[in-house]
């Protein structure tokens, strides 16, 4: 799997259909410049990881809103006004010191837009959506996560029904620090369960 590794080329022959489209698409009426720019700036700036993050950090520093999460996820990331279509329906799965949890879409790529924004390229590859099933803690280390054996891997498979997200661990040595400190450590891959959160020191 080539992860994010990706050549500058393929970015560019990506950006230049993506243009065409567009061009064409407005052409011929289907659809208005200004709008494309307004999806764009909405998912740039208002749909994304970081929605995500602050939701994870409001589980770490508030006991009730974990509970409420990890009992409703729709219903608890709808306290921060994050849902719609793509968000409809959130489980959340915690890690724990026995438990380390993954995400995957065996049959297409659905994932919660709405607090990780839009999916890796990684995370579409049929290769992931096949192996991680299979061979989690293989395909974890991959991405540079060891599991120690004595952890079990729950690997869960998103679906048009229902979507997942991972809550991390809170890494040690964050006791004291804000909401908005906690959210700069937690990323993408750690909510999809194949990276773990930053650590203080390397936000």
């Amino acid at each position: 799997m080539g992860h994010d590794h990706h050549h500058d080329h393929d970015h560019d022959d990506v950006a230049l259909r993506v243009q065409a489209l567009e061009a064409l698409l407005v052409e011929r009426g289907y659809l208005a410049t200004d709008a494309v720019d307004k999806l764009a700036e909405a998912y740039e700036h208002d749909v994304g990881p970081m929605n995500g993050a602050r939701v994870v950090a409001r589980a770490w520093s508030d006991p009730a809103y974990r509970a409420r999460l990890l009992e409703d996820g729709s219903k608890a990331i709808g306290e921060f006004g994050y849902g719609g279509f793509e968000g409809g329906h959130v489980v959340v799965a915690e890690n724990t010191d026995e438990v380390h949890n993954v995400v995957v879409c065996t049959l297409c790529s659905c994932y919660p837009w709405s607090v990780l924004g839009l999916p890796p390229t990684w995370y579409k590859d049929p290769a992931y959506r096949a192996r991680v099933v299979v061979e989690p803690r293989t395909v974890i280390a991959e991405f540079g996560l060891d599991v120690p054996a004595a952890k079990a891997i729950r690997v869960w498979d998103s679906s048009a029904e229902v979507r997942y997200m991972v809550l991390p661990q809170r890494p040690a040595g964050t006791d004291g620090m804000t909401e908005a400190e906690l959210a700069d450590l937690v990323t993408r891959d750690s909510m999809i369960g194949v990276a773990m959160p930053l650590e203080p020191a390397r936000a």
